[in-house]
């Protein structure tokens, strides 16, 4: 249920300075597991943490894997140990529109992206895009793609609380302001804050705001012309002034997970609009450790920086992790665990896990918290990764999420990755080292769902490298048979 490192609660950073602490820190970014707070890689303890969740008081019970959170610390101690913890929606409402194969829908008339970083609640249908319709009223939480808002990364889809069932919520930067009809855009919504009226809370300046203003707008109902009649309208911010019991001018050190929002270059650029710089003591890494490089830097790519912040706001980075797109999937019966290093075998692929890794149990089991020592041979697991370069020939995990067992266990097996180089021998191919066999029942799909003419035509097309997605059941040997074999983009 909740957003980026933005959304209101009256954002703007203007809160007094929290007490109890000389020095603050703050980490924006989605949580990934529990027993304390699993954000950007570290554990923080919560016990003594105010929650704001939603605009009010609530616990840590409140969050959920996939939710993004702004969270506050003393640097100093000896152990992290929350002082504040924030999270609210990037956007709430009704699905306006669906694009299965964009994997894109429109909430209130806000884009939101769906990739395979996206966390379902087990209470839609497939948990997934499939279980969507438009018309659907859900919370999505997320990380703004740019500066204005408008474009949103889901983190985790769930469906509206039902006690909120006719709320709208959405933020991002005003646009096209109309005072003398009242009306504005935020993405492609109308809002008319005239009709109502709407509240227009006392923290602007002067009481008024103006064309890109960063704010948060709620309402419950739409005017004739599909335009949100906003109820209430409050300034807020797209970084780690959303929570406005920080003072943004007190904070010494920011780990902050967002998209590139502003860039120059390697030395001038906004993360999540935290303005961001680097220097030659900066290291870059992917997610895996390896070795990145300034060069990897752009406009809307995904990274993690964190370091301290000079006298004029700037994050000076002492390490920024560049995150790529987790490409690799693997659905099916675990073979092995090694908890004590981190480690899981999925058809004969090593799978790593590290305290990045989204881990969730969607099983009946429903463990709380749930890590990797919670799992067992047999076990049914959804994995999202990367190709691991620390660890050749293996994945590191992005999400990780245990399932009930299909029936029969070995099927609905399916496997997502590159295809190997030498592999490719009508009928079968490998991916991960893992033989995918095919026969003249498998389906072979291109990347936008048409059917090949056969297995022939597949075949001719079928490149080392090539990311290809192949659905069936696993055999003995952890080779799999391919009911359905898709190329993808």
């Amino acid at each position: 249920m909740l957003l980026l490192a933005a959304c209101g609660g009256g954002g703007g950073g203007g809160g007094s300075q929290i007490a109890g602490i000389e020095r603050l820190g703050v980490s924006v970014g989605t949580v990934s597991g529990f027993g304390s707070i699993v954000v950007n890689g570290e554990h923080i303890g919560t016990n003594n943490a105010d929650f704001l969740i939603d605009d009010s008081p609530g616990s840590q019970s409140d969050l959920e894997v996939g939710d993004v959170v702004i969270v506050s610390f003393d640097p100093d101690a000896a152990s992290l140990s929350a002082k504040t913890v924030y999270a609210n929606e990037a956007v709430e409402g009704p699905i306006d529109s669906i694009d299965p194969l964009a994997s894109r829908i429109v909430v209130a008339g806000q884009t939101v992206n769906i990739d395979a970083d996206t966390s379902f609640d087990d209470t839609i249908p497939t948990a997934s895009l499939a279980g969507l319709n438009v018309g659907d009223r859900i919370e999505v939480s997320g990380l703004f793609v740019d500066s204005a808002g408008g474009t949103i990364e889901a983190t985790r889809i769930e469906p509206q609380n039902p006690q909120a069932a006719n709320l709208v919520e959405v933020h991002g930067a005003v646009s096209n302001l109309n005072t003398v009809a009242k009306t504005f855009m935020i993405g492609a919504l109308l809002v008319d804050y005239g009709a109502v009226p709407a509240v227009i809370d006392n923290a602007f300046p002067g009481g008024v705001f103006a064309d890109g203003d960063f704010v948060e707008v709620k309402g419950d109902s739409f005017g004739g012309g599909g335009e949100l009649l906003a109820t209430k309208i409050e300034p807020d911010a797209p970084g780690v002034g959303a929570d406005d019991r920080i003072n943004t001018g007190k904070v010494d050190e920011i780990e902050i997970e967002g998209f590139i929002t502003r860039f120059v270059d390697a030395g001038d650029f906004d993360v999540a609009d935290q303005p961001v710089t680097t220097n030659a003591q900066t290291s870059f890494v992917f997610e895996d450790g390896t070795a990145a490089s300034a060069a990897d830097l752009a406009l809307n790519v995904k990274v993690e920086a964190e370091g301290s912040v000079d006298g004029a706001g700037v994050l000076v980075a002492s390490k920024v992790e560049v995150r790529r797109a987790s490409a690799v999937r693997l659905t099916g019966q675990v073979d092995s665990v090694d908890a004590a290093n981190n480690l899981v075998t999925v058809f004969g692929v090593s799978v790593r896990v590290d305290t990045s890794t989204r881990v969730e149990d969607k099983s009946n089991l429903k463990v709380e918290p749930f890590s990797l020592a919670d799992v067992s041979a047999g076990d049914y697991l959804e994995i999202r990764g990367v190709d691991d370069g620390a660890n050749p020939g293996g994945v590191l995990a992005t999400r990780l999420e245990r399932e009930d067992l299909p029936t029969p266990p070995n099927s609905e097996a399916e496997l997502q990755g590159f295809v190997d180089a030498g592999s490719i021998a009508n009928p079968s191919f490998s991916i991960l080292g893992v033989t995918v066999m095919t026969d003249n029942s498998t389906v072979f799909r291109m990347a936008d769902g048409t059917p090949f003419a056969d297995a022939n035509a597949f075949f001719a097309q079928l490149q080392a490298g090539d990311l290809v997605k192949a659905d069936g059941d696993e055999n003995p040997n952890d080779t799999i048979q391919a009911v359905e074999v898709e190329m993808e983009n």
